[in-house]
């Protein structure tokens, strides 16, 4: 794998972090190729994943998916879910988010939270200036709980969050006592009201996937 703080192929992994629909399914031999075409650190340190996914049926593939990442909490791809649970604060946040992509000019497509993790990666591999990777860092502490919990599992995604993490500085102080807190009591909760987390204009559809 790369040394921290070196650089990461954000644009692949989010394609490889996404549901493995059809289309995923059509472009495998492209994306394979391109795992193929990194640095031999990156390359061993994907293996797990590119060997899980040229062996597996993609039926398989993708019930996989589904049981690991739309039903189980612990493994949430939006990421302010690790540090907010669903509460107000994480409404702000995800408001935050999005007007952070509409600065850069990229606007978030489609019906995703702007808190997706394959979305945040894709912001990274286009924002300037760096501004993808700083928000990234700022979302540290989601990446460190998922990778945990990936890791611990054994799921070959595992490596594809640990190819983010090693772009980024390492975990201390601070960051590395929240993660452990968090580790131990879950994300927060909040018991007043039952009205959605976000507000209308980050959350306009009924049935966004959390």
């Amino acid at each position: 794998m790369p040394a921290h703080g070196g650089p990461a192929p954000f644009k692949l992994l989010s394609v490889l972090l996404q549901y493995p629909g059809v289309d995923v399914e059509r472009a495998q031999p492209e994306l394979t190729a391109a795992v193929r075409g990194l640095s031999s650190r990156m390359r061993r340190g994907l293996s797990p994943f590119l060997d899980y996914w040229e062996a597996t049926p993609w039926p398989t593939i993708r019930q996989d998916y589904v049981e690991t990442f739309d039903l189980q909490r612990r493994c949430s791809l939006y990421l302010t879910y690790f540090t907010h649970g669903d509460t107000r604060r994480r409404g702000q946040e995800l408001l935050r988010l999005k007007w952070l992509y509409r600065a850069a000019g990229l606007e978030m497509e489609g019906p995703e939270l702007p808190d997706y993790l394959p979305a945040m990666l894709e912001f990274a591999a286009l924002a300037p200036g760096g501004v993808g990777r700083e928000l990234l860092q700022e979302q540290r502490l989601g990446l460190e709980l998922l990778w945990l919990r990936l890791d611990e599992l054994g799921s070959p995604y595992a490596c594809l969050v640990q190819a983010i993490r090693h772009s980024l500085p390492r975990v201390a102080g601070r960051q590395l006592e929240a993660v452990r807190r968090l580790t131990r009591e879950g994300p927060p909760s909040e018991s007043v009201g039952l009205q959605p987390f976000a507000p209308p204009e980050v959350m306009p559809w009924a049935e966004a996937r959390r």
